[in-house]
């Protein structure tokens, strides 16, 4: 028994995880359909469609799979008019519409350019047939002329005369088509394959979709529509009878569970060509009883939006970045892109970790509060594909204050300065705003700022210089809001070293730059948490 179904007679067939959605649907027949089959919209800017209809040639008849005659098909284009009925139909002008079958295009977004479905043709419009017989359908690509003739028509070159290539989509960058075949290596009767195209207008190796997209039946009509859903026919995943359609959305490395938009879209009868023109209203071809004639093109508006979700795992614990101490019921908050909080939890009371699940292929930032302890903030970006693997982010929070000998010091990470230079580097502004943060938390609370220099210099330069960058620093906390009376400084030039590096004795630079630094100090009594 021979396995090879061709997409002739596809063609003629179609004469005959995660959270997600279907969509709420109610549809409507169009008036352009005739008594043969009318199926297959692709847009053609705003208002137009181009789809398959019978050709006009009415003498050429085919016998098809389900039983009934059927003319061959053409290519034509109509105006869709306010209710979103097809209008004013006439054929597609040019080297097209041939004797044989043409159907379902996709364009570029510039329009200037088309691929199409048609049966084989060599260089001299004679019909080509497999070794085997069959008069297979190939890929085409052609040229769109501004009076809209289609010319300089090319095959693709991943066609063979021996087996089926059609039905082609391509997505939003036009840097992928994915089409249909029943080439070696093939899952079922017909699955769908993805190619590349580059820039030079070069093909990649097409490459099946895989197990999660194509069964052992056929998959049909595929059409890529925004981010990424993938809605394609199939009568091989569970479904209501014949061909259903179902949407799935493509991930960088994966592709989710194929959805079936469920009744009315689908029936017990062959649901095919879905396409989208806006978020609400779209188009569809179905040989459901009710129509009038074999295959018909219905309108469809869309209540609810289809919605496949896509989460990736993030977790971690909270602890003191000194100790490694635990740090429960800790205040964990996570923020969209545009600052917006999606969710919030306190840290666990025994462990102190925390889980959420986001979207995937986004950027967010999560912050983690507690008294006694300086605010944290990191940024997590999720990966776009399913199944990512959990994020491990810890969030490690420093105690405000710390008790160094008899003084309570703000706790943040010195402020270092370049060498004989007294601005505010961006690493010490955001030390800085660290001390904004907790003398905004404690509005009682008065500070000394203490700057100092290295050993390089002489003594009373080195004073100076420190006293500049005392102010520098203070100017800088004085301009976040924080009042002038609260806070301090003063300059203490060489005379306070952290390190060996005193007059005369070599060391690195970077030994030197641990004494350019300012540090923060409680000036008074202050009832504060010290860690």
């Amino acid at each position: 028994m021979r396995k090879i179904i061709t997409l002739s007679l596809l063609l003629c067939a179609a004469m005959l995880s995660a959270q997600t959605t279907p969509g709420k649907h109610s549809i409507k027949i169009l008036d352009v359909n005739t008594k043969y089959a009318d199926f297959g919209l692709s847009f053609f800017g705003d208002d137009k469609v181009v789809f398959a209809s019978p050709t006009e040639k009415v003498s050429i008849v085919r016998k098809v799979w389900r039983e009934n005659d059927q003319p061959y098909l053409d290519l034509f284009m109509g105006d869709i008019d306010s209710t979103g009925q097809i209008i004013n139909k006439r054929p597609i002008k040019g080297d097209v519409n041939k004797k044989l079958h043409e159907a379902m295009v996709t364009f570029t977004k510039d329009y200037k350019t088309v691929y199409f479905s048609a049966n084989n043709y060599n260089s001299k419009n004679k019909s080509v047939k497999s070794s085997k017989g069959w008069d297979n359908i190939q890929l085409y690509k052609a040229d769109v002329n501004p009076d809209n003739t289609w010319t300089n028509i090319v095959k693709l070159p991943f066609n063979s005369d021996e087996f089926q290539t059609g039905l082609p989509t391509l997505n939003e960058d036009e840097t992928k088509m994915y089409f249909v075949s029943d080439r070696p290596g093939s899952i079922g009767k017909t699955d769908i394959y993805v190619v590349d195209i580059y820039p030079d207008g070069t093909y990649g190796e097409p490459k099946n979709m895989g197990p999660r997209i194509n069964t052992e039946e056929r998959e049909m009509f595929p059409h890529m529509g925004k981010d990424n859903m993938l809605y394609f026919s199939s009568n091989g995943h569970p479904g209501y009878g014949n061909l259903d359609v179902f949407v799935t959305k493509i991930y960088d490395n994966t592709v989710s569970i194929p959805l079936n938009l469920e009744e009315p879209i689908n029936s017990e009868k062959d649901d095919f060509s879905y396409i989208m023109r806006t978020d609400r209203q779209g188009y569809f071809s179905s040989n459901r009883s009710e129509g009038k004639g074999d295959d018909d093109i219905y309108s469809f508006m869309v209540d609810e939006p289809i919605f496949i979700e896509c989460l990736q795992t993030v977790k971690g614990v909270v602890k003191n970045r000194d100790t490694d101490e635990l740090i429960p019921g800790a205040l964990v908050t996570i923020y969209d892109s545009e600052g917006n909080v999606l969710q919030q939890t306190a840290a666990d009371e025994i462990n102190a970790s925390y889980s959420f699940d986001i979207p995937c292929n986004a950027t967010f930032k999560i912050t983690s509060v507690q008294d006694g302890f300086v605010a944290v903030e990191e940024q997590i970006k999720t990966i776009n594909d399913l199944d990512g693997p959990v994020i491990e982010q810890d969030l490690l929070m420093s105690p405000e204050f710390v008790i160094v000998g008899d003084e309570v010091l703000v706790n943040i990470n010195r402020i270092y300065f370049d060498f004989d230079k007294s601005n505010i580097r961006k690493d010490a502004a955001e030390q800085l705003d660290r001390v904004v943060e907790v003398m905004n938390k404690y509005p009682e609370m008065k500070i000394m700022a203490s700057s100092h220099t290295d050993s390089r210099g002489p003594k009373a330069y080195n004073m100076k210089l420190s006293e500049r960058r005392a102010k520098s620093t203070v100017d800088y906390i004085i301009s976040k809001g924080i009042d002038a009376s609260r806070i301090k400084s003063q300059g203490f030039g060489e005379s306070k070293l952290v390190n060996k590096c005193s007059d005369g004795v070599p060391c690195s630079k970077e030994e030197h730059q641990l004494n350019r630094r300012t540090e923060f100090k409680i000036d008074g009594t202050l009832k504060v948490r010290a860690k």
